[in-house]
């Protein structure tokens, strides 16, 4: 039996597009550390940390031999791809991932997601709101421009929810 090829796996997209969801279900299926980039960001309170101290969190993490890492933080894309084998760029309608997002604050509406730092309960204000409205116009085209640049990188993007399940059911 061939041995699985994948070891470092970066889930991208928007807020709303599923990227915890599929993180979790690849990180059970393929047996591997899960690390959740809002949960290395946000501390207790919403409080962000320096992106100094953020981006040798994540050097750190980049470093281990195997991981999934799920989460945008645009200012760290390109560093992060350069250590991954796969990249699964979730590229999804805006109107799905804004109704996504206001189904999860509904859901969460008082608690903490298992994606976040401890002491962040679920919330939601124009400014993300906006920011995942906009996502394919502001965020999109330096994803697209990382994933045009970065070598030696397999690249899956996947454009609705039905291509995530073929593609959950596909995987090794």
């Amino acid at each position: 039996m061939e041995k699985f090829r994948y070891k470092r796996i970066l889930i991208i997209g928007s807020s709303g597009a599923g990227k915890s969801t599929l993180s979790r279900e690849l990180a059970k299926k393929w047996n591997l550390p899960l690390i959740h980039l809002d949960s290395l960001f946000w501390n207790e309170g919403w409080v962000p940390t320096p992106k100094l101290e953020f981006r040798e969190k994540v050097q750190e993490k980049l470093e281990e031999k195997e991981w999934i890492m799920d989460g945008n933080f645009d200012s760290t894309l390109a560093f992060r791809a350069k250590y991954a084998d796969l990249i699964i760029f979730l590229d999804f309608p805006k109107t799905l991932c804004t109704y996504r997002v206001l189904k999860r604050a509904w859901i969460y509406r008082g608690k903490t997601r298992p994606d976040m730092g401890p002491g962040c309960p679920e919330k939601i204000d124009i400014k993300f709101a906006k920011w995942v409205w906009r996502f394919p116009r502001d965020a999109r085209p330096g994803i697209i421009n990382v994933l045009r640049e970065v070598k030696n990188v397999d690249i899956c993007i996947l454009r609705s929810p039905k291509e995530v399940t073929g593609f959950l059911e596909s995987a090794p």
